[in-house]
Formats: structure tokens, C-alpha cells, sequence
């Protein structure tokens, strides 16, 4: 099996990027949900904060790499405009999409309001880690706060899901061949 350059760099973007954060939400969803003080000794306190710090630092790295590799480096692949002559648009994803009105509407939606929900994971995911690093021990003992968190970290988990399926499903209609 031979990938061309483009292959591989969806494969890093979508794949490797996305998947991993995807991945990684569960863990760090676990170490959220169960930070409750009571619950937890001063050590066990401080292992669960350190276990979600470096979860949350790792995130929000692997957040902005994805929406980073997705807008700067497939994007443009994806939206090469044809020679004017052309009447294959295999090459050209956009053009390809564009062409056959059955399939439109992925483009139509799918793909511009991925292009805006994608970059909700990243910011998200950086509030969730500016109020864990700022407000760590915090985290355990005021509810509120807590929820907050988890609701950053939710909600970027659902732009994530929601960019990497419209990503798929894209990618499988018209594919960013060479």
C-alpha cells in the first residue's frame, strides 16, 4: 500500500490528531468527573491534579495541532480550484463535491460549518486548561467550578466528533488524492 503526500497528511490530521483527542477525552473526563475533595485523600488530591494537568496540557496541544494541519495544510488541497478547462474533478474535492448536486450539501454544509465548529475544540480546550492550572485544587471542592470544567471539556469533545465526522464522511466523498 503506497499513500501520496496529501494521504498522509490527512492521516496525521485526522487520524493521528483526531483520534487522539478524541481518545484521550474519556481519561480525562474520568480524572474530572471524579475530583471530588471528600472523596480524596491530600496525596490522592494531588495525583489526580498532576494526572489531569498533563492530560489537559496534552489535549489542548493535540486540539490545536489537529484545527492547525486541518486549516493550513489540507484545506487548501481541498479547496484547489480547477483548471478552467476541466471537466475531471477527481483532484480537486471541492469542485468534485460541487458537481454532482446529490451530494452537494456536504460541501454546502458539512463543510463550511466544519470549518467553523473545528476551531471551538482548541479554544475550549484552552479555557479548560487555564481553569485547571489556575484554579487546580479548586476544581475539588467547588461543584460549580467543576461543572464548568466538564462543560468545556464536553462541549469540545462534541466539535471534535462533529468536525471529524463531517472530515470523514468528506473524505470519503471526495478524497484529497495528490
Amino acid at each position: 500500500m503506497e499513500l501520496t503526500h496529501h494521504e498522509i497528511w490527512g492521516l496525521i490530521h485526522g487520524a493521528i490528531f483526531g483520534g487522539v483527542f478524541l481518545l484521550s477525552f474519556a481519561g480525562v473526563f474520568a480524572e474530572l468527573w471524579s475530583l471530588d475533595a471528600p472523596l480524596l485523600t491530600p496525596s490522592g488530591l494531588l495525583k489526580k491534579l498532576r494526572i489531569l494537568r498533563v492530560g489537559t496540557w496534552a489535549m489542548t496541544v493535540i486540539a490545536w495541532a489537529a484545527v492547525l494541519t486541518g486549516t493550513y495544510i489540507a484545506y487548501p488541497w481541498y479547496r484547489a480550484k480547477p483548471p478552467s478547462d476541466t471537466t475531471d474533478f477527481t483532484n480537486y474535492p471541492r469542485s468534485l463535491l460541487l458537481s454532482d448536486e446529490r451530494i452537494s450539501g456536504w460541501h454546502e454544509f458539512g463543510m463550511e460549518w466544519k470549518e467553523h465548529v473545528a476551531w471551538l475544540a482548541p479554544i475550549l480546550m484552552t479555557a479548560l486548561l487555564f481553569l485547571v492550572l489556575r484554579y487546580g485544587p479548586r476544581l475539588a471542592t467547588d461543584a460549580t467550578m467543576r461543572r464548568i470544567a466538564t462543560a468545556f471539556l464536553v462541549l469540545a469533545f462534541f466539535a471534535a466528533v462533529v468536525a471529524g465526522g463531517f472530515g470523514a464522511i468528506i473524505t470519503k466523498l471526495a478524497p484529497i488524492l495528490n
